[in-house]
């Protein structure tokens, strides 16, 4: 089980998680849904072990792979070196199963700023699903993706078998997932 127990994190005086616990099943897709500032990227950051508690418990079986908000693509590097430099050289023959997650099939040679906002997420995320990992923490997904081919990503996601924790404002990804838990603040609690 995933789980924060009374977790406290603060900011300067701001007070983001106040004493909050959770618990996440290992297994489906599910959403934090809440909006924008409530909290939902600090709790995925302390999941990931980037954002330090003040107080309480934090309980990850997996070492997790973070999506951030930010895309964070390297402008000199094509689509395929994006994919193909986070894979092992056992695993280089996968770049195109993760571009075709991503619908980003004959892209490969573009560089990043030639590709739409969409597809430069669609990219990150391709990116970070590459990597592997027996858990994936992934902060707006599908920010700039039309809701068709978000649908089409989450199944396809959804295949790989492997835990996901995603957060979304947007009522269409978060009616895609397995689970949804509604938060709102800061600071965060379970709505």
């Amino acid at each position: 089980m995933i789980s924060v127990q009374e977790i406290t994190v603060c900011f300067g005086e701001k007070v983001v998680l106040d004493h909050f616990s959770l618990e996440l099943p290992e297994k489906g897709i599910t959403a934090l849904s809440g909006p924008s500032g409530c909290g939902k990227t600090t709790l995925l950051r302390v999941l990931a072990g980037l954002q330090p508690v003040q107080q309480g418990t934090v309980t990850v079986p997996q070492p997790p792979v973070m999506l951030f908000q930010e895309n964070r693509l390297l402008p000199w590097r094509t689509v395929e070196r994006h994919i193909t430099d986070v894979l092992p050289k056992s695993r280089r023959g996968e770049v195109s199963r993760w571009l075709a997650l991503a619908e980003l099939e004959g892209e490969e040679k573009q560089f990043p700023p030639a590709l739409s906002g969409g597809m430069g997420r669609r990219l990150a995320l391709a990116r970070a699903l590459a990597c592997g990992g027996k858990l994936f923490l992934l902060d707006e997904p599908f920010t700039g993706v039309d809701a068709p081919r978000a649908a089409r990503m989450v199944e396809r996601i959804r295949q790989l078998g492997v835990p996901v924790i995603l957060s979304s404002h947007e009522a269409e990804v978060v009616a895609l997932c397995d689970r949804v838990i509604s938060l709102k603040g800061p600071p965060l609690v379970r709505v």
